[in-house]
């Protein structure tokens, strides 16, 4: 690793290096979903890249996926606490998806990072994560149901690809000819990273560049900080309800967010882990207060590690928000979600004008999978349902899109209908879904399936019986809903031909009392 000779940058000189950063990382993304195989990367956008300074923070992330900087914070830091600086050489590339000891947030999202070397040392890393829709027809239970665990290992060293390693993973994947291609998407992402950041140190030099990241570190706090100290100080409290179609009984989350100055505290309360998928690890939590803060504080503020120094964040291990092995979790995402209205609810007495009602806050995912008829093909198809945005304060919400933490596109029929074995009828917003008010909030989706073959189907959903809420006199978006022709519980059905299932996501809270429209 190199050592760090800080030298003196000018503020233009910072400023074109941190534009350098995020187009390389924007070209990783663009380079990983070109290059995969998956309808879930190439159409859906499911993934995300970033590059990782020398030290293990944050330089830049594209915006693709907030939520998968919960798979990119402790991924870097366990790699250099699980080998010595002299195992690690130009052309290792480590592999991990691990909620636990690998720095992920759930299995389907595996993480390929490589060191990047520059005069004999390390400089930075070049990180993606893609989300493989591969781990269906699995319990939910415990972890271990939900697919391979996979810690922080080499998939390649020396630039050698470890066969056995490969091997071991993709025997533990129902499509393993999908994982293969998407892996090798992933690989040809960051060793584009590693190029254009080698290049980069070679225009610049390499002190030049390390100081300029740690600039926009800095940079990145003194925003946070300023964004903070306009905030009034006090302790803001908000709570709401959860639940979720395979765990009907709603649980409650709260938050007290205290405000001192320049710093900001997070403490939250919640029942204790369930058995049942959607537990948040620490990494799931942190990434969602980062996203939540930086979008009310400053959305401006660059992406990068330098953001979290004023954030505190405390919340009891074992518990649904910081849950402790081997409790599940695959569905995190819709408890984030939550997390981020609750958040939302409590700061927007001293924040009116940064925060929306309550947008969908639930992650609508339906996975279909079966075999194809008349040969012994596995397929899984993945989609997440947008829904309503919350209304602003002078503007009405959006309708049909994704919010908070997913970021992801939706398949386009055509697509879908080319892939699978199934025909979407309906695809529409749903009237009146949106909240009343002076702005009205966005409206929910509804997606129509019909199964052309025998198949599964496995849904995931929240805001069924608690309805997003309005802010200033706002009305409440609508609820979610699911109906299948066959029979269905727990959000789980098999499928025949010609069975049809209808999903329904939420709207989203209004703004403003309805007779000021």
């Amino acid at each position: 690793m190199n050592t760090v000779n800080r030298v003196s940058l000018d503020p233009v000189t910072i400023e074109i290096i941190g534009s350098a950063l995020s187009s390389i990382v924007d070209e990783m993304g663009e380079a990983l979903i070109r290059t995969s195989y998956s309808t879930n990367i190439k159409e859906r956008r499911d993934c995300s890249t970033a590059l990782f300074d020398q030290f293990g923070h944050t330089l830049c992330q594209a915006e693709h996926i907030p939520m998968h900087l919960g798979s990119f914070i402790e991924f870097i830091p366990l790699i250099t606490a699980r080998y010595q600086p002299e195992e690690i050489e130009p052309g290792d590339v480590f592999i991990g998806n691990d909620a636990y000891l690998g720095g992920g947030t759930h299995l389907p999202d595996i993480v390929l990072a490589e060191p990047i070397f520059v005069g004999g040392g390390i400089v930075a890393w070049a990180i993606n994560t893609a989300h493989h829709s591969d781990f269906a027809d699995r319990g939910d239970a415990h972890i271990f149901q939900e697919g391979i665990r996979i810690p922080p290992i080499k998939l390649y060293r020396r630039g050698v690809l470890q066969q056995d390693v490969q091997d071991l993973i993709l025997l533990n994947c129902q499509v393993p000819g999908e994982r293969i291609s998407d892996l090798r998407a992933q690989m040809a992402a960051n060793r584009l990273g590693v190029n254009r950041f080698a290049a980069l140190c070679g225009k610049y030099g390499v002190d030049v560049i390390i100081s300029a990241g740690l600039a926009l570190q800095d940079y990145a706090e003194r925003k946070m900080r300023a964004g903070i100290a306009a905030i009034p100080d006090g302790t803001y409290t908000a709570e709401d309800m959860f639940e979720t179609i395979d765990y009907p009984e709603p649980m409650l989350i709260s938050c007290a967010i205290t405000v001192s100055g320049q710093e900001m505290t997070l403490k939250f309360e919640c029942p204790k882990q369930v058995r049942a998928n959607f537990n948040m690890t620490r990494s799931a939590l942190l990434a969602t207060v980062y996203y939540a803060i930086k979008s009310i504080v400053d959305p401006t503020i660059p992406p990068n590690a330098g953001l979290t120094r004023p954030l505190h964040v405390e919340a009891e291990e074992g518990t649904i928000l910081c849950c402790a092995p081997p409790a599940a979790v695959m569905g995190r995402i819709s408890t984030c979600q939550r997390v981020v209205d609750v958040i939302n609810a409590a700061l927007a007495p001293v924040c009116p004008k940064s925060i929306t009602a309550a947008s969908n806050g639930s992650v609508v995912a339906a996975t279909f999978s079966g075999t194809r008829e008349g040969s012994n093909r596995f397929w899984i198809y993945l989609e997440t349902i947008g829904g309503g945005s919350g209304a602003r304060y002078n503007k009405d919400g959006l309708d049909g899109v994704q919010v908070y933490l997913t970021n992801t596109s939706n398949l386009p029929v055509e697509a879908l209908e080319i892939e699978y074995p199934l025909t979407l009828l309906r695809y529409e917003l749903v009237d009146g879904s949106g909240g009343a008010g002076r702005f009205r909030g966005g409206m929910g989706l509804r997606r129509v399936y019909r199964a052309e073959e025998n198949c599964a189907v496995d849904i995931s959903m929240s805001r069924m019986s608690t309805a997003p809420w309005g802010l200033d006199g706002g009305g409440e978006g609508g609820m979610a809903t699911v109906r299948c022709t066959a029979p269905i519980a727990r959000g789980r059905a098999s499928l025949a031909p010609a069975d049809v299932v209808e999903i329904v996501t939420p709207g989203a809270g209004g703004y403003g009392r309805p007779d000021e429209a």
